[in-house]
């Protein structure tokens, strides 16, 4: 319900067709049903509102549904340009900018897993290589949940230019780094953030460890000495995001 809902309000021109429940709507699904209203209101007919039974959207989506399904335009994979429209926006702004780059992750699946945390975290856009990159495949946006048709992912050619222009709008660099001395949970992490991620076995290319303004690590106590990248992706970003609410604990 929440994906729909940000749909409405960030991409309402991609959603096809809207299906609903057709029996008596939850008080959360009666409030979305309001934003559904106007929605239709505003597209002068060209958002399709169906009221379904439960078992057709049981059978769209093969999962849970929560009484809604937006059939949406996927959105692709964008090019430098939108990075450029994306910086100019936020520059004018004073607020708080929240990146993940991917250097090297060619799982589809991790690609997924990394979009739906990205969302999660209320990330702007999700940046990869041109070179060494999953691409958005049907398998990644099924991992992503929806997540895939809210996040950009904007693909670059040079991933350590492309780092150099973030800090020249002020965009703090922090990579993570099995063997970095600082711990992710030691850092002061500011408001407008590019958290850098490479691969599981890898890790990040020479390039772009280089190019960050810090190298972090996850404390791990136990007898597993490095995370899938998904997981450490999570990790960084709720760290990210703990630290910006007003009563951090």
């Amino acid at each position: 319900m929440h994906a729909v809902a940000s749909l409405l309000t960030h991409r309402p021109d991609a959603i096809l067709k809207l299906c609903v429940r057709n029996d008596k709507p939850s008080p959360k699904l009666a409030e979305l049903l309001g934003q559904v209203d106007d929605a239709v209101t505003a597209s002068h007919g060209q958002l399709q509102l169906a009221r379904v039974d439960a078992a057709v959207l049981d059978d769209m989506v093969a999962g849970v549904h929560q009484g809604v399904v937006a059939v949406v335009r996927p959105l692709q994979e964008q090019g430098e340009s939108a990075l450029d429209e994306l910086l100019d926006k936020w520059n004018d702004s004073a607020k708080a900018l929240r990146l993940l780059v991917l250097d090297g992750v060619t799982d589809p699946h991790n690609l997924g897993a990394c979009l739906r945390s990205a969302c999660a975290a209320d990330v702007a856009a999700v940046i990869i290589p041109k070179d060494r990159s999953a691409s958005l495949t049907a398998a990644a946006r099924k991992v992503a949940v929806g997540a895939a048709e809210l996040v950009p992912v904007i693909r670059v050619t040079n991933l350590a230019r492309t780092l150099s222009l973030l800090q020249q709008y002020g965009i703090w660099i922090a990579g993570a780094d099995g063997d970095a001395d600082a711990s992710i949970f030691q850092l002061q992490l500011p408001d407008r953030i590019a958290f850098v991620l490479g691969s599981e076995g890898r890790g990040m290319r020479r390039l772009t460890r280089e190019s960050c303004d810090q190298l972090f690590s996850i404390p791990m106590p136990g007898a597993i000495e490095s995370l899938n990248v998904s997981v450490a992706c999570g990790v960084a970003l709720f760290e990210s995001v703990r630290q910006s609410l007003p009563n951090k604990a």
